[in-house]
C-alpha cells in the first residue's frame, strides 16, 4: 500500500495495491502490519457499513473522550467525498480540513485519527460505505459539527441546501460555536505510549 501524506499531519489516504486481470482485481484491503509500520500503532475493534442515496450527508461526527476513535473508511460501491476536521484546541490546523474523493474504482482509504471530525456526501446514485473504528461506539458519547458550517470552507460537490440529513445532524453547531473536548497538547492514544 502507498500511504500519501496530506496537508494535517497524521490525516492520510492510503492506496492499495490492487492486481488486476480478465477475471477482475484483487487487494489486500487491511494490514495489521503494514498499517503500523505505515501510519501509526491501531488497534481497530469494530467495522461498520452503511448504505446512502444521492445528496445523503452523514456528519461531521466524532466521539467524546474517552471513547474517541479513529475511523479507517472506504467506498466500495459508488463514490463520496470524504472529509476529516481538526478540532483539537490548539492545534496549528484547527479547524482546516482534508477532502478526499472516495470511490468504487481508485479503492482508495482516508484515514482519520482522534481528534478530528468526520463526515462524508454521497456523489453517486447510490454508495456502501465501510468504515473500522479502533473503538466502540458509545452513542452517549456522540458528538458533532454542522455539516453546513460555510466556515470551514468545504466544497461538498453537492447542493448542500438539498442535502439529505438526519434529524441528529441537523442540530449540529457550527465551529464557532464549539467547545472542543479534544486537546492538541494531550496524548490521543495512550494504551500505546
Amino acid at each position: 500500500m502507498e500511504v500519501i501524506k496530506t496537508a494535517i499531519e497524521g490525516v492520510v489516504i492510503i492506496e492499495p495495491r490492487v492486481f488486476k486481470d480478465a477475471r477482475g482485481y484483487f487487494f489486500e484491503s487491511f494490514s495489521q502490519k503494514e498499517f503500523e509500520e505505515k501510519v501509526r500503532k491501531i488497534n481497530f475493534v469494530q467495522d461498520n457499513e452503511s448504505m446512502s442515496s444521492y445528496g445523503v450527508m452523514r456528519g461531521l461526527h466524532f466521539q467524546r473522550p474517552p471513547f474517541t476513535q479513529s475511523k479507517l473508511v472506504r467506498c466500495v460501491k459508488g463514490r463520496v467525498l470524504d472529509v476529516a476536521v481538526d478540532i483539537r484546541k490548539g492545534s496549528p490546523t484547527y479547524g482546516q480540513h482534508v477532502a478526499v474523493e472516495l470511490t468504487e474504482d481508485n479503492h482508495r482509504q482516508f484515514f482519520v485519527p482522534r481528534g478530528f471530525a468526520h463526515g462524508f456526501a454521497v456523489l453517486s446514485e447510490t454508495a456502501v460505505f465501510q468504515y473500522k473504528c479502533d473503538n466502540f461506539y458509545a452513542p452517549e458519547a456522540d458528538g458533532g459539527i454542522s455539516i453546513k458550517d460555510e466556515s470551514l470552507g468545504i466544497d461538498w460537490q453537492i447542493p448542500v441546501e438539498n442535502a439529505l440529513l438526519s434529524e441528529k445532524d441537523v442540530k449540529h453547531v457550527c465551529l464557532k460555536d464549539f467547545d472542543s473536548p479534544f486537546d492538541y497538547q494531550v496524548n490521543l492514544y495512550p494504551e500505546f505510549e
